[in-house]
């Protein structure tokens, strides 16, 4: 017995792994992967029990009595008696038989196979999870991307095979447009909402809402939801949309500036607190921020969640879209009323009596004036006599 020698057998007993055969008086292992080109799950879908078959020798120890065979050994292998149908550009159909995170791996005949690259699936930059999409047993059909017999490797697309709807992206969503979208992730940092299959784009976590300031997107929506939404702007290069949702209402800052200007005051509700300060719903749900210095009561407690109080107005930022406001100013500037009074009032009396001082000096003084002249008019007389 020698290496590539060609012999007749029986089948004996088929595992998980393999298939035993009696070559004559002696036994011989066939792998499971030495039984065919293509993929199979267990040996017995290709070889039944007693079923007489031709193998080849592919090791032989005498010492340890082993001899490994195989049986797809005794037919080409499939790439190279590859179709001259199967080329770059032609469309094959095939079963999945391997699924990884990168792709999936479609058998368009035994032992030929391709990859299909998650990228290649839908023509969405939304990410796919190739374990959600493909199933192994599946069958689909795909454009052959690219061929390399030497490596024995074959790229297939599924995405090819539809239309490109970004090529017509200008006219269907033009910017400044409405759309109703489906919301089919979301980040830390946004909402992902399809527009129509393979079109999709990111509404940023501050283009949710004009007056709320949310955490995470989450506090907004959920996944499955209906989102209404404008078209802000689109790259076709690089196939991004960005979209808004605030956008569908007029921006309320330029009412909000007359309504909360800098100094009035307004009654508001805490609603959540740390020892950096207040969060506090105006009216019309706007937010607004009390620093801890500005947070404090009349008792020197800190104001309390859920409680109502009035707070002034102490910056209001347009462009940035903020609001600083203070309940301590509210008690302090009636303290500093109250002694800007008392001032006033101490100044007045103070004026007051400076007033009749300067008033009893100057009666004092018409009085010598008016007793200097008397005497004046006596000596001039007196001269004349």
């Amino acid at each position: 017995m020698e290496k590539g020698q060609v012999l007749e057998g029986t089948l004996k007993n088929i595992t998980d792994f393999g298939a035993f055969m009696d070559l004559g008086g002696i036994d011989g292992l066939l792998y499971i992967t030495d039984i065919s080109w293509g993929r199979i799950n267990h040996p017995n879908e290709v070889l039944k029990v007693n079923e007489k078959i031709n193998v080849v020798v592919l090791e032989f120890d005498d010492e340890k009595k082993r001899i490994s065979l195989g049986l797809k050994q005794l037919t080409p292998h499939p790439w190279e008696a590859l179709s001259p149908s199967i080329q770059v550009g032609s469309v094959v159909e095939g079963k999945v038989v391997n699924v990884e995170d990168y792709g999936a791996f479609i058998e368009i005949s035994p032992g030929i196979e391709g990859l299909v690259h998650v990228s290649e699936v839908s023509w969405s930059n939304q990410g796919i999870n190739s374990r959600d999409f493909f199933k192994v047993g599946e069958v689909h059909k795909a454009k052959v991307m690219t061929i390399d017999k030497d490596e024995r490797k074959m790229s297939l697309s599924l995405k090819q095979l539809q239309e490109d709807p970004w090529t017509t992206i200008a006219e269907k969503f033009a910017i400044g447009t409405r759309h109703k979208g489906l919301v089919k992730n979301i980040t830390p940092y946004g909402v992902f909402v399809e527009l129509s299959e393979g079109v999709g784009g990111m509404v940023h976590i501050s283009d949710l809402s004009w007056i709320k300031r949310y955490g995470h997107p989450s506090e907004f929506c959920k996944v499955g939801n209906d989102l209404d939404v404008v078209v802000l702007d689109f790259d076709l290069e690089s196939r991004k949309m960005s979209l808004g949702h605030k956008q569908i209402e007029e921006d309320p800052w330029d009412t909000f500036e007359n309504v909360f200007p800098v100094g009035s005051v307004h009654e508001a509700t805490v609603t959540k607190r740390d020892d950096k300060g207040a969060e506090v719903m105006l009216q019309y749900g706007l937010e607004a921020y009390a620093p801890a210095r500005h947070a404090k009561k009349e008792d020197g407690s800190s104001v309390n969640v859920d409680e109502k109080l009035e707070f002034k107005i102490l910056e209001f930022d347009r462009n940035e879209k903020r609001i600083i406001v203070s309940h301590t100013r509210i008690f302090e500037d009636v303290k500093n009323e109250e002694k800007k009074a008392v001032i006033s009032e101490k100044k007045a009396e103070g004026e007051k009596a400076k007033k009749a001082i300067t008033k009893i000096n100057s009666s004092q003084e018409k009085t010598t004036l008016g007793d200097i002249d008397a005497l004046a008019k006596l000596k001039e007389k007196m001269d004349k006599n």
